[in-house]
């Protein structure tokens, strides 16, 4: 069942850079197609027409994935892609789409969610999404809710929420939210059980987050809030000039850290970052030697390697634990625990 109060607003406006070769400047991860036939964009808004209508999904990204959006999403309406001039980080995109998705629906909740997520639990999700609405439109308009993971394991990938004892049903206050940890820290907060993943996914009520944005973020809230109306033939024009002039900060920093009313709902819904080439080992089935391989690839006593090849045939013979990614003209091989820093290579290319 739908919500008729609520638009989903999907972030895609990322670059994908820790899947490079595959993920390049011209087609970041988002829009690949990684764990299946359909891209990490065309998943995500599929699993968002269980809680909202295509007309009330609105999808920010960069100008020149514009064309890109409208070709994965045939139905979605044009004026429902919400062009962001320059990446700026999360603040000033969130405040674009509250003010743009404003003009259309006045008093709309909004739930953002982060476009190249795997949620492989969508009952789970849209219960969820679900509790977290029914919660705001009950007289708690004043509060932001965000989603929690529940940790499986130790990661230091992710940055973490610590929750306290305030709850309303399954719906607890956050205490603060925390940076990515380093290893010990990562066992300790699985230990202590009071800890969640930032998914990076939350929902609010649009007025109430302009009011927190401009009590906290008040510069770029004062330059963007300025801009003429969408339908103005001045408008991108206008977006384009102003936008450089707003504070790249996350919206983590500008609002989440200092707002006094943001929730947490404890989560378990097959969620996963799907951040970098190494989480494939988590999703794509194993060989007898632990190898996870795609394309057209040859293994022999191989153990514990990640193999992409995607033009060339790649045969690996009596090494392990390494990584060999063949994508976009490009092959990198190398040690595993090197892989998150493949793509700091990609400008000798």
């Amino acid at each position: 069942m739908q919500n008729n109060n609520l638009c989903t607003l999907i972030m895609a406006g990322g670059r994908g850079t820790r899947f490079w070769p595959k993920s390049t400047e011209e087609k970041p991860k988002q829009f690949l197609n990684l764990l299946g036939e359909k891209t990490m964009l065309q998943l995500t808004v599929e699993r968002s027409l269980e809680i909202t209508p295509i007309e009330r999904i609105f999808i920010v990204t960069g100008e020149n994935y514009k064309n890109i959006v409208k070709e994965q999403l045939p139905n979605l309406p044009e004026k429902n892609i919400i062009i962001e001039p320059t990446g700026r980080n999360t603040a000033p995109c969130i405040l674009l789409a509250a003010l743009y998705i404003k003009q259309i629906y006045e008093n709309a909740n909004i739930v953002v969610l982060p476009s190249d997520h795997m949620i492989k639990d969508v009952k789970s999700f849209t219960t969820v999404i679900r509790k977290a609405n029914n919660y705001i439109r009950n007289e708690n308009e004043n509060s932001i809710i965000t989603i929690g993971i529940t940790p499986t394991r130790p990661e230091t990938g992710y940055g973490y929420i610590k929750y306290g004892e305030k709850r309303y049903k399954e719906i607890v206050k956050v205490e603060s939210f925390v940076e990515k940890p380093n290893i010990e820290k990562a066992k300790q907060y699985l230990k202590e059980g009071k800890y969640l993943w930032n998914a990076g996914m939350f929902i609010f009520n649009v007025n109430y987050m302009l009011k927190e944005l401009q009590t906290n973020y008040k510069h770029s809230y004062d330059i963007l809030s300025k801009l003429p109306q969408i339908t103005d033939n001045n408008y991108e024009t206008e977006l384009k000039k102003k936008y450089k002039e707003c504070e790249a900060i996350s919206i983590d920093y500008a609002i989440m850290e200092k707002s006094k009313n943001i929730y947490v709902i404890p989560s378990e819904l097959g969620w996963d970052d799907i951040g970098t080439w190494k989480c494939l080992e988590r999703y794509i089935e194993q060989d007898n030697n632990g190898n996870v391989a795609i394309g057209n690839t040859y293994t022999e006593d191989a153990k514990n390697n990640i193999i992409y090849a995607e033009n060339k045939k790649i045969i690996l013979l009596g090494v392990e634990d390494l990584f060999c990614i063949d994508s976009n003209g490009v092959l990198i091989i190398g040690k595993k625990d090197k892989l998150a820093e493949a793509h700091n290579y990609k400008n000798i290319v």
